[in-house]
C-alpha cells in the first residue's frame, strides 16, 4: 500500500501532461481520499452522531437510532428567534402536518468523497492509456546523466528525423489529450451538479443566500450552512 503511495508522488521526469492537468489528479484527488478516510473513520470507528435524550433510553441505543433513521429540520422553524423559540435553528416540536426536510446525506459523504476521488482520476487514467509510455521511449537516455554528450547528441538528431518524417502521423495522441482535457472540464462541471443533487439542491443557491444572509434582521437570521450541513 506505501509503495502504491510512494509511487503516486514520486516525480515524474516525463512530462506527458500540464500543470493543471496534474492538480486534477494529484492535489485534487489526495485531498478528497484524505477526508474520505477522516470521515469514514470518524463514522465507523468513532462516534458519528450525538442525539439528546430527556428519557432513560441508553446513549447508544438512541444513537444508533437516529443514524439509521436520519434526521429531519421544520421548515416553520428556521426563521424563529434562537434561544427564545426554538433552541436551534431548523429545530422544533413537530407538529403532524408540518413540512420536514429530510438530511440523509451525511451517512453516505464518505462514499461521495471516495467517489470524486475515483471521477477526478479518470482523465488520467484514460490519458497513460492512450499515450501508453511512448513518450518515455522517444527520449529515453536524453535525461540520463551517465551517457556522453555525443550520445545524447546522436539521439537527439535521431528524434528530430523521426519526428520529422512521421509529422501528422501521430495525431490520436492530440486527439487522446484533448478528450483527456474535456473530460476533466465535464468532470468539474458534472461535480457541481453531483453535490447539488447530493446536498437537496442547496449547493447551487448556497452563494446567494450566504449575500442574503447579511441583509437579514440579525434576531431570525440563520447562517445559511447550518440549513446545509
Amino acid at each position: 500500500l506505501f509503495g502504491n503511495l510512494k509511487g503516486f508522488f514520486k516525480t515524474d521526469f516525463t512530462v506527458i501532461d500540464n500543470n493543471v492537468f496534474r492538480l486534477h489528479y494529484k492535489a485534487t484527488v489526495c485531498v478528497l481520499i484524505a477526508f474520505s478516510i477522516l470521515v469514514t473513520g470518524r463514522q465507523y470507528i468513532g462516534d458519528p452522531i450525538d442525539c439528546i435524550s430527556k428519557d432513560s433510553v441508553p446513549m447508544n441505543l438512541l444513537d444508533t437510532f437516529c443514524w439509521i433513521h436520519t434526521t429531519f429540520s421544520l421548515t416553520d422553524a428556521w426563521h424563529k428567534k434562537v434561544g427564545v423559540q426554538v433552541p436551534y435553528p431548523g429545530v422544533d416540536k413537530y407538529t403532524p402536518g408540518e413540512k420536514r426536510v429530510y438530511h440523509a446525506y451525511y451517512q453516505w459523504v464518505c462514499f461521495v468523497l471516495f467517489l470524486q476521488a475515483v471521477l477526478f482520476y479518470v482523465p488520467r487514467y484514460f490519458w497513460k492509456a492512450v499515450e501508453g509510455g511512448r513518450i518515455k521511449n522517444l527520449i529515453l537516455g536524453l535525461n540520463n546523466p551517465i551517457l556522453p554528450e555525443e550520445a545524447k547528441e546522436n539521439s537527439r538528431k535521431l528524434l528530430v528525423e523521426y519526428l520529422s518524417i512521421n509529422l501528422n502521423n501521430h495525431n490520436i495522441f492530440f486527439y487522446g489529450y484533448v478528450t483527456a482535457e474535456v473530460m476533466n472540464f465535464v468532470n468539474v462541471v458534472g461535480q457541481m451538479f453531483l453535490m447539488d443533487m447530493f446536498l437537496g439542491g442547496e449547493f447551487s443557491s448556497y452563494g446567494s443566500k450566504v449575500l442574503q444572509f447579511t441583509e437579514w434582521d440579525w434576531s431570525v437570521r440563520y447562517d445559511p450552512m447550518i440549513k446545509v450541513f
